[in-house]
């Protein structure tokens, strides 16, 4: 059954009729790769918007959806919304929009995600009412072991030492997953969704200022290859905000991927030139070609809990997303925060809690599913969980907070995980014309990814995300290196149903902080009824190790004294969410994007 959408003059006016903004990201780097948030503005790289793209960002700066009858879309870059919009609006499918926006992507936001990372999708498919989830996660060489970020004497390299080079690239997923996702799903031929990319590579695009301040922040880091120096850093200094940016070599790639599909990728001399590229570097990786011709996207069974009137769909094993998110809700579900106030202190203990119990059970057993015989039944167990939300019935923040031991019909002994994950990553949420709903997260990991870059795209720095120890105190750690294993990601993107039709679609970037900023924007919306570019850009509050993490500079600093009255640690931080997300109801389509970048969301 097709769905179609009715939206009163009304309501589009509320969204659409707004004048007198564009946009562009202001901020220096605060850390390798978290920017302070942009703030709404008429200067810039989108100083000559488009009209709808003026007004998509107008509506965003003053905290309305975008609001449209038939589809819509949401994503990190005007210039990528509108390359899918364009699709969509000659009758194309999500799925074609979405190889239209991530190839776009690839090129404007490189930083983020593009043609050497990985992605996971979630699909609803309208006719059939059913949730697909693909796997699209980059998977470690056949050559690596479980000491490949050790050093001789078997202790963890730093961060950095192990991210910057060929050592922590992993075979790519997302030209396949694109691939994969058109062929299920697409209408509109393959080869012209990479035309608006194709045309921006050649003739250049205007570097964003939040890429300028990016790569200002990264320079020593970028300036390590000559590739990636040449492009980010011509004659020695950082591209500026505004900089015409042309590149070729992606053109050409996009073009063999166009003609040829995935093959063009995985075999032949694109594939060659990452294998050498990796392999030659000076923290060389062992990346090989028989690698990426054993590549395979897989579809995985969607994670799936019940919150109150809601059904709330996501990823499952590799990605900890859809588990986590899972976990937070029926471990608040008995304490009704639909009745208590989105600013008090009581209500984000009982949230703060319940994430960090998540995170613990998060950081025991959730690796990839096909080489770790995970608990997946036992942590959604209904028993489980009540004995878990439990614990939070005190009126203080939990001493102590310890992994749970959920059923399982099988032996299982695994250390505490610590791997790393930083923000970066991008995500797009799409509702087309039959009613088809898309939410997907894509990544390079790191900002910049392992910083080299071949064909002009980067290369991602995803082996980073297991775990850097195989063992600890002698019991093996779920996440560690395997040879072609899966790197467990905090990635979320997340379908919500109501009676079987999906209500939000909804995603974010942000590394392991992805689970909360997903949980609370899904909470502010379902259980406090924020319009969905309210939902967004509320300040964050998170939880994911024992310290409450509050946005710095935002209202909810305020909340600092009360959570140490109930015996939290606070930090105060800048917590650079990426959100995008579409509220489908019965009158219409309501758009939003997050306010700290500098995406937007456009419809018809």
């Amino acid at each position: 059954m097709q769905l179609r959408y009715q939206a009163g003059r009304a309501a589009l006016a509320v969204g659409l009729l707004v004048c007198g903004a564009s946009i562009t990201p202001a901020g220096a780097q605060q850390e390798a790769d978290a920017i302070a948030p942009e703030q709404a503005t008429t200067t810039g790289a989108f100083a000559t918007a488009s009209p709808r793209v003026s007004e998509a960002l107008a509506a965003k700066a003053r905290g309305v959806p975008v609001v449209a009858r038939d589809w819509m879309i949401a994503a990190a870059h005007p210039l990528a919304v509108e390359a899918g919009a364009d699709i969509l609006q000659k009758g194309g499918s999500a799925a074609d929009a979405m190889v239209a926006v991530q190839s776009v992507l690839g090129l404007v936001e490189p930083q983020s995600s593009g043609l050497g990372g990985g992605a996971f999708l979630v699909w609803y498919d309208a006719a059939s009412g059913e949730v697909t989830t693909l796997d699209g996660r980059e998977t470690a060489p056949a050559a690596a072991t479980p000491t490949l970020f050790q050093d001789g004497q078997g202790t963890p390299l730093k961060f950095f030492d192990a991210v910057v080079g060929g050592r922590s690239v992993g075979v790519p997923g997302t030209p396949m997953l694109m691939h994969q996702a058109h062929q299920r799903w697409g209408r509109a031929p393959w080869a012209g969704l990479f035309d608006r990319a194709i045309e921006l590579a050649e003739n250049g695009f205007p570097a964003s200022a939040r890429l300028a301040a990016m790569i200002a922040g990264d320079a020593e880091r970028l300036a390590r290859n000559p590739a990636t120096a040449a492009y980010f850093l011509p004659g020695g200094a950082p591209l500026q905000a505004g900089t015409l940016v042309k590149n070729a070599g992606y053109a050409e790639t996009l073009r063999s991927l166009a003609v040829r599909g995935p093959e063009a990728f995985y075999s032949g001399s694109i594939a060659t030139d990452i294998v050498t590229a990796v392999q030659s570097d000076a923290n060389p990786g062992v990346l090989s070609m028989q690698d990426f011709a054993g590549y395979r996207v897989k579809q995985r069974p969607p994670v799936c809990v019940s919150y109150r009137i809601y059904e709330i769909c996501g990823m499952g094993p590799p990605s900890s997303g859809g588990l986590t998110v899972g976990q937070i809700f029926k471990l608040i579900e008995p304490f009704n925060l639909a009745g208590r106030s989105p600013d008090d202190a009581e209500t984000w203990r009982i949230f703060g809690d319940a994430a960090r119990l998540a995170f613990a059970d998060r950081g025991r057993y959730m690796a990839d599913i096909d080489f770790v015989p995970m608990p997946l039944k036992g942590l959604l167990d209904p028993d489980y969980l009540a004995t878990r939300a439990a614990l939070l019935a005190g009126e203080k923040a939990l001493e102590t907070v310890a992994p749970g031991q959920p059923a399982f019909d099988h032996a299982l002994l695994y250390a505490d995980d610590d791997a790393l994950e930083l923000p970066s990553t991008s995500h797009i949420s799409i509702v087309d014309q039959a009613g088809n709903a898309l939410s997907m997260t894509t990544t390079i990991e790191n900002a910049f990814g392992s910083r080299l870059m071949v064909r002009g795209f980067l290369l991602n720095n995803e082996l980073t995300d297991f775990s850097f120890r195989s063992h600890r105190d002698g019991v093996p750690i779920a996440n560690r290196v395997e040879p072609g294993k899966r790197p467990r990601s905090s990635m979320a993107p997340t379908i919500v149903l109501r009676d079987g039709r999906p209500v939000l679609v909804i995603g974010s970037p942000g590394g392991s902080a992805i689970i909360g900023y997903v949980a609370q924007a899904i909470l502010n919306t379902l259980d406090w009824n924020m319009n969905v570019q309210q939902a967004l850009a509320r300040p964050h509050r998170n939880n994911r190790f024992g310290p409450f993490e509050l946005e710095k500079d935002t209202a909810v600093v305020a909340l600092q004294p009360q959570l140490e009255a109930l015996g939290f640690t606070v930090a105060l931080r800048e917590m650079n969410s990426g959100l995008h997300a579409i509220r489908i109801g019965e009158d219409g389509l309501y758009g939003g994007a997050d306010p700290r970048r500098e995406g937007i969301a456009l419809g018809e």
